[in-house]
């Protein structure tokens, strides 16, 4: 007597390839005595894919395979828009719950068998782990005056606002182990006044609404962005000056980081992902002055 499990793979495989390209440049020119000029660059791309990947046969249902697909490629559903009415969720194919209504996420069917099923799950977005990062910055000096700043961004990477918590992060979804409503969802979401079928937030239930929770592309979105990292004012008092009072060199400056960030996303800072939640990435902004002796 014996047992066997259903489409259970018969050997531990597993094979996976990356590539990729990593560079850095830097650049210094002093102009004449007064003016001088150091630049640099940073970049790196780098991707993965699965060669072998210890899965089921899926034949038939090819967009189910991890062979092909990026190292850490989310999976999700198709979102299409909310639904307009009861009359179209009774004639669009079956969402997994009975108790879909108008202004609830409406899925693609991508096999086509008339139901929502983890059958129609694709490979969405870009790796959740970001293919390019770079970075870029100069300093300069003019005389007396200096100033240098630093560029950091990436690309080419997704995440997805978080619709269920975890002991590290809390979901966006509103009234959950918290009390707080996202204003960004208070001032669009789908409701009787207001049957935007694209609103940032789909129908408000009294219950746990499992079809609205899952991951989708209405819940992905672009994780790049440009940030300016650092960039730091400075003027150094002339020598003539500082010996009068027995001092080396007398250097004031203002500097601040995190200052500016250019991205799609808006909600809060890119860099914190899908964990909007969590105690957000500071901007700094210093003054002092630096004095030898």
């Amino acid at each position: 007597m014996g047992l066997t499990g259903a489409e259970v793979p018969q050997a531990n495989l597993g094979e996976a390839e990356g590539q990729g390209v990593d560079f850095s440049i830097d650049y210094h020119q002093s102009f004449n005595k007064d003016l001088w000029m150091i630049s640099r660059v940073n970049f790196t791309y780098a991707t993965s894919k699965y060669v072998k990947y210890e899965e089921p046969d899926y034949t038939e249902t090819p967009w189910l395979s991890h062979v092909g697909q990026k190292l850490s490629q989310p999976w999700g559903y198709v979102a299409e828009r909310l639904f307009v009415d009861e009359y179209e969720v009774e004639n669009s194919p079956y969402q997994g719950s009975a108790t879909v209504m108008a202004g609830d996420i409406k899925y693609r069917d991508i096999n086509g068998d008339g139901q929502i099923t983890t059958l129609d799950q694709v490979p969405i977005g870009y790796p959740t782990t970001p293919e390019i990062i770079y970075g870029f910055g100069v300093s300069a000096g003019w005389k007396s005056f200096d100033v240098s700043c630093f560029f950091q961004g990436l690309a080419r990477r997704s995440f997805f606002l978080r619709t269920t918590s975890s002991a590290t992060q809390y979901s966006t979804m509103p009234f959950q182990n918290q009390t707080q409503l996202l204003k960004a969802y208070a001032d669009d979401h789908w409701s009787e006044y207001n049957r935007n079928l694209y609103a940032l937030f789909p129908r408000l239930d009294s219950e746990e609404n499992v079809n609205n929770r899952m991951q989708s592309t209405w819940w992905m979105r672009d994780g790049s962005f440009l940030r300016l990292k650092a960039l730091e004012l400075g003027y150094t008092m002339p020598a003539s000056l500082t010996g009068k009072i027995n001092l080396e060199k007398v250097r004031v400056y203002a500097s601040g980081t995190n200052l500016l960030t250019f991205s799609k996303f808006k909600l809060w800072d890119p860099e914190m992902g899908g964990n909007g939640m969590g105690y957000p990435i500071q901007k700094v902004i210093n003054a002092g002055i630096q004095v030898s002796f």
